[in-house]
Parts: C-alpha cells; sequence; structure tokens
C-alpha cells in the first residue's frame, strides 16, 4: 500500500508531462471507440440493406435454380413456415429476368412476383413508396418501379410498360402494365434492376400448370436475431426436403466478409494506438526515472530492495496510463450515445453511399466488448512500457547515483 501511495504521488511530481500523457491516452480511448462505433454504424447499414433489399437472412430455392436461373426450376410454397420459432417474417416470390420496354427505350431488370403483404415483412419496401401507392394483392396489371427508372425512362404514375420474359416452357410472353407507385430504398445499385408486381398475377404467365398457384422460385426469411440463424435453417431444411436452404452468409460470403475486416480494422485500429501509446509511456517513464536518477539511489542505499523500486516505477506507469481510460470511456460514450440516437449526417457523401446500399445518415453502434477490449490493451500497454524503464532503475549502482549531480 506504502508502494502505491508513493508510486501515485511521484506521477505528479511533473504535472504537465504527467498530463501530457493523460491527455494522449484519453484522445486515443475516445477515437478508437469512435471510429470502431462508426465502422460498425456503417457496416450495418450496408448489412441491413443487403438483407432488406436482396438476401434476407434466410432464403430457400430449387437446387439448380442459382446456377441456372430457368422458369421450371420451382419447389412448393411451404404451409405454416410462419410459425416456426425465430422467423419474424417471409416472403414466397415468383421470379423472372425480364425486360422492361417503355417508349422512351429499354432495360433488362429482374420482375419479382410478390404478395404484397408478406413481402413488406421482409422487405419494408411499403415504406419506400414515394409516389403513388403499394401493391395490393390481386393487382393484376399494376407494377412497382423505382425512381432510378421513371427518371431514366420519364415514366410517371399510370404509365404504360411493358415485362416480356420466358414462361416455364422457354416461350416468350408480354404483359403490358400500369405503374402503381414509385419507389426509392436508397439502394440505387438494386433499384434500377427491378421491378414488382403481384405474385399471382406473373404466375399465371409463367406457369401453365400451376392450379394451385403455389409454385414460386424464392421464399426469403428475416429472423427475429441471427443468433437462431443455424436452427431455422435446420427446421427449414427439414421442410423443405430436397430444396436448397441457404443462409446470407452462404447467398452472399462478401457480406460475411465484410463483417469480419470490419472486427480485424479494429484490432488494427487498437494496434496502432498501442504502439502509439507504448512509445510515448516509455519516453515519459525514462525522463522520470532519469530525474530522479539520484533519488532512486538513496532509496536503495537506505534500504529499498530492487524489487521494490520496479514494482514501484510499473505501478507508477500503470496507473499514469489508466487515469485516462475512464475519461476516455465516457467521452466516448456521451458522443457515440448521441450520434447512435440522432445519427451523423453524411448527406453530401449520399450519391456515394447509395450506389453501395448505404443510407445517409449512419448511427454509430455501441459494441461493451470493444471498451473491455481497450481497457485490457491499455493495461497490457503500460505493463510492457514499464518494464524498460523500471529495469533502468533497477540497474543504477546506489553510489555512482547518490554522487550524480
Amino acid at each position: 500500500m506504502l508502494t502505491l501511495k508513493l508510486a501515485w504521488k511521484n506521477i505528479w511530481r511533473s504535472r504537465t508531462r504527467s498530463l501530457v500523457v493523460v491527455a494522449s491516452i484519453i484522445i486515443g480511448v475516445w477515437s478508437v471507440i469512435f471510429l470502431m462505433s462508426f465502422s460498425l454504424g456503417m457496416g450495418d447499414s450496408y448489412l441491413q440493406s443487403a438483407l432488406k433489399n436482396e438476401y434476407g437472412h434466410m432464403q430457400v430455392h430449387h437446387p439448380n435454380y442459382k446456377d441456372d436461373q430457368e422458369a421450371k426450376f420451382t419447389f412448393e410454397e411451404g404451409a405454416n413456415v410462419g410459425s416456426i420459432a425465430g422467423v419474424k417474417a417471409y416472403s414466397p416470390r415468383v421470379l423472372s429476368n425480364g425486360m422492361l420496354s417503355t417508349g422512351h427505350g429499354a432495360r433488362g431488370v429482374i420482375i419479382k412476383g410478390i404478395d404484397p403483404e408478406l413481402e413488406d415483412g421482409v422487405s419494408g419496401i411499403k415504406a419506400f413508396v414515394k409516389e403513388g401507392e403499394y401493391l395490393e394483392t390481386g393487382d393484376q396489371r399494376s407494377i412497382l418501379v423505382s425512381q432510378k427508372l421513371t427518371e431514366k425512362f420519364k415514366l410517371g404514375l399510370r404509365s404504360k410498360v411493358v415485362l416480356t420474359f420466358q414462361d416455364e416452357n422457354g416461350d416468350m410472353q408480354s404483359s403490358a402494365y400500369r405503374v402503381k407507385g414509385i419507389y426509392n430504398s436508397g439502394n440505387a445499385m438494386v433499384d434500377e434492376m427491378r421491378v414488382f408486381v403481384d405474385k399471382q398475377s406473373l404466375a399465371q404467365l409463367m406457369f401453365k400448370n400451376d392450379s394451385l398457384g403455389n409454385r414460386i422460385h424464392e421464399m426469403a426469411f428475416m429472423l427475429t436475431g441471427t443468433d437462431q440463424m443455424d436452427t431455422v435453417q435446420s427446421q427449414l431444411a427439414a421442410l423443405f426436403p430436397g430444396e436448397l436452404v441457404e443462409n446470407y452468409k452462404q447467398l452472399a460470403p462478401d457480406l460475411a466478409l465484410m463483417e469480419t475486416q470490419i472486427k480485424t480494422s479494429g484490432y488494427i485500429f487498437i494496434f496502432i494506438f498501442m504502439l502509439a501509446l507504448i512509445f510515448g509511456i516509455i519516453n515519459t517513464m525514462l525522463m522520470a526515472v532519469l530525474e530522479r536518477y539520484r533519488e532512486l539511489g538513496m532509496l536503495q542505499a537506505i534500504g529499498m530492495g530492487k524489487p521494490r523500486v520496479f514494482s514501484m516505477v510499473v505501478m507508477e506507469t500503470f496507473l499514469l496510463s489508466m487515469v485516462g481510460v475512464p475519461i476516455g470511456y465516457l467521452l466516448g460514450y456521451i458522443s457515440v450515445k448521441s450520434f447512435g440516437t440522432n445519427g451523423l449526417d453524411l448527406t453530401a457523401f449520399s450519391k456515394g453511399n447509395e450506389m453501395f446500399g448505404m443510407s445517409s445518415t449512419v448511427y454509430p453502434i455501441m459494441d461493451i466488448n470493444l471498451f473491455i477490449q481497450l481497457g485490457v490493451a491499455v493495461a497490457i500497454t503500460s505493463l510492457v512500457a514499464s518494464i524498460y524503464p523500471a529495469l533502468k532503475a533497477i540497474r543504477l549502482k546506489p553510489v555512482e547515483a547518490i554522487r550524480k549531480l
């Protein structure tokens, strides 16, 4: 206890120097917390956009559909899939790669035949409708198009478009639709490539032998949490024997890679912070030892053992380092909490964000593990940084140190 008190008093003997080190630790801890929380927020924005607009947490397909997206590769829509524990929403889809033709040009699109109510539970597409109305079940000749397509082809509400696609026999089918709603999901790349129609209206043209109307190409699922993904996947595999059941990490390995890269970047941030901190602490403590060269010699001369001198210098270093951590935590918590509620406006970069499917407002995400990792990193850094100054202190010769002016 006496050594601890002595160490605490020693670090404030040169108040300015100690405060500089403490300030650097505060700024370092705060910046790592905020930058990592911001990175997690951007990653989550991209992930949520990808899950809602493209993948969901899980999808079911015919085994051959992914490699050869022909209309004939379908499966029967399963009953009671919504009753599986962990399933928040599901959406059966009839899909086709087709051509959208207008009076001002044409382009290839992905035609999604959906159950409007069920689809909204998965993708939340209804909230993205900016003009007109969302689709309703039974809308035989209504279509939902994106703002990108309306701008490109000068479309408006009630504009006529023609969809051309292949049916299950490989024959070409064409059907005219009227624009009922115009949407903007915030993902420009995806929006420009897809249109929505009622599932039954598309199925009637695509399938000639589907009297029950339950043949589909895709079933997308949103779960209550990713922690239940493996369990739900096993249950769906049992419910759809012979079909391909994949989670979003299998559907889009780049999403899993992105999550790994964010974690890796966090460790790199912490490592760089530790590297900068370790040299700062060594420099400060080495100066403190050299300034007290004579004093340390006298302490050893009157009986203070080398282990105690060593531990005193280590304690000084540890205490100096840990003083700034709680303050850095507090600043990090306040800033992340504030921006996590109100968001960080990146409107100036909105065009670029849309290209990657990210929102123009980023909400930093607080991760308690980051606080723990950062605290442990600072503690380890301080202990490592204390070794050289402490060794310097115990290697001095008391007689020479006392004589030193």
